[in-house]
């Protein structure tokens, strides 16, 4: 996971409050002020200030009297994408929440210790609490029933999965019928998590007899299965690729693979 830079970075994160600051109470506010808030030196804030009139992040508009600039308010909004990204991904990976539901495993009585983990992109609650995570049950339940837990603790293991992405011509440069099948059946089996955005797309794979479980939504599917830990393919027209990539190129630490099946004649 890739952390966000000022939550690395103290320097940054300074610079981040001293713009907020500046851009909540306008050009009249007082280094000392923002001293006083951040629980630093004003001859500290001066020195950032400085800095940030020489990065042209802040605009002097008179003496002491400053503005956040244009460049100064794209960085800012950059880090707060980057800031929200982060907090979903936190969200989704801390498990101390009151109660959550997980399948049962085996037979699981009320009270019971348990671990969590990830199968088939679904949560489960083990015997085995050895693991990332673990809790309480709240019932007692027969194995596959769902199971309420509590008293969560840790972190769930969970490695991402990967995306393929395989690209098949448009219907103006041939569709299916420029296709290369074999590679395709060799890269799709029935048991896979399989997408298909484009006619010529679902034609190619109901040439070899495989029906998509996926038509609509196909790249947001993709990407919940893959933040889940499992593996998705994307059958995809080649006109609709760059939208594709630009959207998981969005996500943080996903990893996709593109594979040309246009034959080789096109």
């Amino acid at each position: 996971m890739i952390m966000v830079e000022i939550l690395q970075n103290k320097n940054s994160a300074t610079r981040f409050q001293i713009l907020v600051e500046i851009a909540a109470s306008g050009p009249s506010i007082q280094q000392k002020s923002i001293a006083a808030k951040l629980g630093i030196t004003p001859q500290a804030i001066s020195d950032y200030i400085h800095q940030l009139l020489k990065e042209d992040l802040v605009v002097s508009t008179g003496r002491s009297s400053y503005r956040v600039s244009t460049k100064g308010v794209n960085w800012m909004l950059k880090v707060l994408r980057e800031l929200r990204s982060y907090a979903s991904l936190v969200e989704q990976a801390v498990t101390n929440i009151t109660v959550c539901a997980a399948i049962a495993e085996s037979d699981v009585n009320q009270g019971q210790a348990v671990g969590l983990r990830m199968k088939d992109g679904l949560l489960f609650a083990t015997a085995q609490t050895d693991t990332g995570a673990r809790g309480i049950a709240v019932s007692s339940v027969k194995r596959g029933e769902d199971v309420d837990i509590s008293q969560i603790e840790g972190l769930v293991e969970l490695t991402r999965g990967r995306v393929t992405i395989l690209q098949v011509p448009s219907i103006q440069r041939g569709g299916s019928r420029q296709a290369d099948l074999e590679l395709l059946q060799a890269k799709v089996s029935h048991n896979q998590q399989v997408g298909a955005i484009g006619i010529e797309a679902l034609i190619s794979l109901r040439r070899i007899d495989i029906e998509p479980r996926y038509l609509y939504g196909v790249t947001e599917a993709a990407i919940e299965a893959a933040r889940c830990g499992l593996s998705f393919t994307v059958v995809c027209t080649d006109d609709a690729i760059p939208g594709l990539i630009k959207r998981l190129q969005q996500e943080e630490e996903m990893s996709y693979e593109l594979i040309d099946l246009r034959l080789k004649n096109t």
